[in-house]
């Protein structure tokens, strides 16, 4: 099977397959921590640099595993490369680490990671593995800041609230009162059936957009460049 080249690999990632509205895979914390923005970006974060990781890790590794001990073998990567990142957020982010609670060490059972270190790193390059990782990660946390920016906006009217649990006391001001600082807030958003709403929105408004794109591309008139010949027949005065 032909490598696909770095453009293909990384339309896939971005759009054509992104994990979270095209596969459908890590729903989980996808839709339970994606209340805010700094928490979006704290575990998308953490999602990247566990897919680049065990991609280029299990790439590394694939002609030394046998099939029979692929899977096994590739939930152990993984689940070191989460331990790593688990322990860097205690050190660094502790309190982000704290709201973000279970779905870090959940990581590893994150079907979107799992998935491309077997159905792609473990039959590609190096190279093309870690772009692989490196672009679905950013297509799932793109989808998750979409998701934490809406969901925190509507539901406590600010925008970049608690960033400082990510970036430090620099971040402190960093909050913005977009619908007020009167805003009673609306409680549906941050709830998970929220997320739900937001989510599904998110998909139709993607399979819309792709639609609109093939609709025209079929609408194109092919034109053939070059000198055409006509036959005329009959009399002509």
């Amino acid at each position: 099977m032909a490598t696909p080249s770095y453009g293909e690999i990384s339309r896939n990632g971005l759009w054509n397959n992104n994990p979270a509205l095209v596969q459908l895979l890590g729903l989980c914390p996808l839709l339970a921590v994606t209340g805010t923005v700094v928490n979006a970006i704290g575990l998308g974060l953490a999602t990247i640099a566990v897919l680049t990781c065990s991609n280029l890790a299990v790439s590394l590794v694939r002609h030394q595993m046998p099939d029979t001990v692929r899977l096994p073998a590739s939930v152990m990567i993984i689940a070191t490369f989460v331990t790593c990142t688990e322990l860097l957020m205690k050190a660094f982010t502790y309190e982000l680490y704290l709201v973000l609670g279970i779905f870090i060490p959940l990581i590893v059972t994150n079907c979107a990671i799992l998935g491309r270190a077997d159905a792609f790193a473990s039959k590609n390059p190096v190279l093309p593995s870690a772009v692989d990782g490196l672009t679905m990660g950013l297509g799932f946390t793109a989808v998750l800041i979409t998701i934490g920016a809406v969901r925190e906006v509507l539901g406590q009217g600010t925008l970049f609230a608690d960033m400082d649990l990510l970036l430090g006391p620099m971040a402190a001001d960093w909050g913005i009162n977009v619908l007020g600082a009167d805003y009673p807030g609306f409680l549906v958003a941050v709830l998970p059936p929220g997320a739900f709403l937001v989510t599904g929105m998110l998909i139709a408004a993607k399979n819309a957009i792709d639609a609109g794109i093939e609709r025209r591309r079929s609408q194109q008139v092919r034109i053939v460049p070059g000198a055409k010949r006509v036959r005329t027949t009959g009399k002509i005065t």
